[in-house]
């Protein structure tokens, strides 16, 4: 009898050839496809083409919205962009994504996981790092990566076994994608010397070609998280499906970068992200409104090292669950609306607001008759400010013997 094995399936090359190799193995395979909101995708067409090439078994699961709420909600608290940039599109997905294999896997009694990541990449340690810390008796098979297929290698051994790639070996783009964005890789974007042409792109349309006139929305946030766009009270998933449209049609979301992947190498990443940068900014802006000095300040901190944690496979961990708390707390003042500015690729924040946590006071920011800040206590607070450094000075006299050389 064989033994049954879960496939993280997405129906590209990599998984998709891996059925048959699988197969060959001795494996009955199980195919898992993960509805997050990969738009453009046939749902139904990929479980029927998995079964088409072997799997004896193909289950779709929809989960855009657990996608939505559990996984991208703690980014868009924290501003998790890695190296700045990198809003964590595929890193994001992977947790769910194991999550709902060891659940399959359990469900059907099989005792073992495969993906389709190769060697060289960030997500064979987010699956594998997962699967260890879930249930670390499933066995594990990766057969991209350990068969070292090339790329030429695989769509030849696709021919072979009658397995339908629409992939051709003149653009052999590797696509990844959910609600978040898309992520794209391999053929002519490996050379960073290389533009990215205009098929890599997939949802937005070049800056040149966005509108010449600029879009206005308002984004309301309860808790750090959008919950209404233009007034209009929306789920999160449908919030971030119609912000694509809107941001991508203006040019809004285009990441073209050079990054530090978690196995050591640096590669070269083609990202669209047209909601991610239009909530991530509002989002930071609304902070700007709303956070205590100290609070601001030290957040950015936190927020670097649950950047990491999530692009380096430590979801499941307790420095990230700890971090998550600090993120959490400082979330239940980020309350308002911003008005964002969308065109020709920029999205800015021209206005913002908050009835509840502002910590604005006009009266005290203004130069008019109006001021109400006592400007007298001003004197005082510098000298007391400047007290631990005059001190020094005349103990030391490090600056103040160097005046007139």
């Amino acid at each position: 009898m064989s033994e049954k094995i879960v496939l993280a399936y997405s129906g590209g090359l990599d998984t998709s050839v891996a059925i048959p190799w699988l197969n060959d193995k001795g494996y009955d395979v199980i195919a898992a496809i993960l509805d997050v909101g990969q738009a453009g995708k046939d749902m139904d067409a990929i479980q029927a083409k998995a079964t088409q090439v072997g799997a004896v078994q193909s289950i779709v699961v929809h989960a855009q919205d657990e996608f939505a709420d559990d996984y991208v909600t703690p980014v868009i608290k924290a501003n998790a962009l890695y190296e700045g940039a990198y809003p964590l599109v595929s890193a994001l997905s992977r947790p769910l994504i194991i999550k709902k294999l060891v659940e399959i896997a359990h469900e059907n009694d099989a005792h073992a996981i495969a993906h389709g990541s190769t060697g060289k990449g960030n997500d064979q340690v987010r699956f594998e790092a997962a699967i260890h810390a879930l249930d670390s008796n499933l066995k594990i098979e990766a057969p991209i990566r350990d068969f070292h297929w090339s790329r030429e290698e695989e769509i030849d051994y696709a021919k072979e076994h009658n397995v339908p790639v629409p992939i051709g070996k003149a653009s052999p783009y590797s696509i990844d994608a959910n609600l978040w964005g898309r992520a794209n890789e391999a053929g002519i974007l490996e050379n960073p010397w290389n533009q990215a042409p205009d098929d890599a792109w997939g949802m937005s349309v070049s800056p040149e070609e966005a509108p010449d006139e600029a879009a206005f929305l308002d984004l309301d946030f309860e808790k750090g998280i959008p919950v209404a766009l233009n007034g209009e009270k929306m789920k999160l998933s449908e919030l971030i499906k119609k912000l694509n449209e809107i941001a991508g049609a203006n040019g809004i979301g285009r990441i073209d970068k050079i990054e530090n992947r978690l196995v050591g190498i640096k590669s070269r990443e083609v990202y669209e992200a047209p909601a991610a940068a239009v909530i991530m900014t509002a989002h930071k802006d609304l902070e700007d409104l709303t956070l205590e000095r100290d609070v601001a300040h030290y957040k950015p901190i936190v927020e670097q090292q649950i950047t990491n944690l999530i692009y380096d496979a430590m979801w499941i961990s307790p420095l990230f669950d700890a971090l998550l708390a600090f993120i959490d707390s400082t979330q239940q003042v980020v309350n308002g609306t911003v008005k964002m500015k969308l065109y020709k690729g920029q999205a800015v924040p021209v206005a913002r607001k908050s009835a509840t946590n502002s910590l604005y006071d006009e009266n005290l920011a203004t130069y008019t008759s109006a001021d109400s800040f006592d400007q007298v206590a001003a004197g005082g607070f510098i000298k007391l400010w400047s007290l631990p450094t005059m001190v020094f000075e005349q103990v030391n006299h490090v600056h103040s013997d160097k005046l007139g050389e």
